[in-house]
């Protein structure tokens, strides 16, 4: 008698609630945490650092010494006194320089030393061919594209402002002069700044505008991950606690009992040695094969390979604890939230709340400031080196702590991933003894 055939899956309405509800929080979660921390980044931008640089020595008018470019500088500071979008920092020249080669300004707007000079030739009846006064607006792509061409639009608007205000007040002065202006300044007189833009800190043209150190670090976090789940699955395979298959062909291994710790262990031990391959493997497609700018390549070395090894690490942990649940906890950690929070293409200045607080402790965001600090500002630890070693050592220890604290607490209590024959076994006082004769 043929055996019946056994229902189809399709039928259970388990699969499909237990299915759907996974996928709808994920591509939910996804939506909300990608569109939701760039949907409106003028909206919510807030203190973006921008510096203010008066260079202008002053000129002497009549029996006064005058300087027009404390007037610029105490002009936009004023203006935006009532918009917190822009975070305007009265800097030094040095000081401008320093912070836009750490990576903590976006841009700057800059007074130079014969501003004074300059406007006043403009009214001087004698002119005939006056030079224009020039501010000069500098942008910073090593800090962020996107957040440098925020500051540049804000810094060149100031300076456009602060241009037409002085072009009035020269048109009032020129007007109460006896003898008649030159045409070509009377002219000029009416929007007299010439607006000049440069690169604050300028990259090289294989950095892809600023962002390689965001794509580096994305390259390195998704190799760790990925590793991690790899790892776990081969591990478990020639343990024998799963099988795989390779086309039509399933290989499946003897059992091997072992302790939760120990596999762990054995993940972990692979995870290290096999970083090493895929840092150094990273390091050479990027830089060697496609040309990408980097120096202090030893450091760089070693910096990817802790990457991949504390993020694979970590990812590991997850999975020890969590089981299968564990990659998708994953990749919502290292991919959903890292990068909407990242600050490389939108900056943390222009995030909403919650993303400027994910930063906080999101690894990407670490990341990719170690990485701008390498690749862009000679790895100073004050521009983001620091930070990401100390983020890294953190991650660590408490990923250890977490992963092999949570799975000898398991095998502490029995709670073996398949169970051991004496405790599946029913107990010899429940085996029924056979009837008698």
């Amino acid at each position: 008698m043929p055996s019946p055939q056994p229902s189809s899956a399709l039928r259970s309405p388990r699969l499909w609630i237990g299915t759907g509800i996974i996928v709808a929080v994920v591509s939910t979660l996804f939506a909300l945490l990608y569109v939701g921390g760039n949907v409106n980044p003028k909206g919510n931008l807030r203190d973006l650092p921008v510096a203010l640089v008066n260079n202008d020595r002053g000129a002497g008018t009549g029996d006064k010494h005058v300087n027009i470019g404390d007037q610029v500088v105490s002009g936009i500071k004023k203006a935006a006194a009532d918009n917190d979008s822009i975070d305007w920092q009265v800097l030094s020249q040095a000081e401008a320089d320093k912070r836009l080669g750490q990576g903590k300004l976006y841009g700057a707007l800059v007074v130079p030393q014969d501003f004074t000079a300059t406007v006043s030739g403009l009214s001087a009846p004698q002119a005939k061919n006056p030079a224009a006064p020039t501010l000069k607006v500098l942008t910073n792509q090593a800090a962020g594209s996107f957040g440098s061409s925020m500051a540049s639009q804000a810094t060149q608007k100031a300076a456009h402002g602060a241009s037409a205000q002085l072009g009035k007040e020269l048109l009032g002065r020129a007007s109460e002069q006896k003898a008649p202006l030159a045409p070509a300044a009377q002219l000029m007189l009416t929007d007299p700044v010439t607006v000049q833009v440069a690169d604050g800190h300028p990259l090289d043209t294989h950095s892809a505008m600023g962002l390689s150190a965001f794509y580096y670090a994305l390259v390195l976090l998704v190799s760790g991950m990925l590793a991690a789940n790899v790892i776990h699955s081969q591990v478990d395979t020639a343990l024998g606690y799963l099988h795989s298959d390779f086309g039509p062909f399933r290989q499946r291994n003897p059992l091997r009992r072992t302790s939760r710790v120990r596999t762990l262990a054995v993940n972990s031990a692979l995870m290290l040695g096999l970083s090493v391959v895929m840092g150094s493997l990273v390091e050479l497609a990027t830089v060697g094969v496609l040309g990408m700018d980097a120096s202090h390549l030893g450091l760089l070395w070693l910096y990817s390979v802790a990457t991949i090894a504390v993020v694979g690490l970590s990812a590991l942990a997850l999975l020890a604890v969590f089981g299968t649940p564990g990659m998708l906890l994953s990749t919502i950690v290292f991919v959903a939230m890292a990068v909407p929070s990242s600050g490389a293409t939108v900056p943390l200045e222009a995030l909403p709340g919650f993303f400027r607080a994910l930063a906080e402790f999101e690894p990407l965001r670490q990341l990719t400031g170690g990485l701008r600090s390498l690749l862009y500002f000679g790895a100073q630890g004050d521009a983001g080196l620091t930070r990401a070693w100390a983020s890294m050592g953190i991650a660590l220890v408490v990923s250890l702590l977490f992963g092999f604290g949570m799975t000898r607490l398991y095998d502490r209590k029995g709670l073996h991933r398949v169970p051991r024959p004496a405790e599946s076994a029913p107990s010899a006082e429940a085996t029924p003894e056979p009837a008698s004769a």
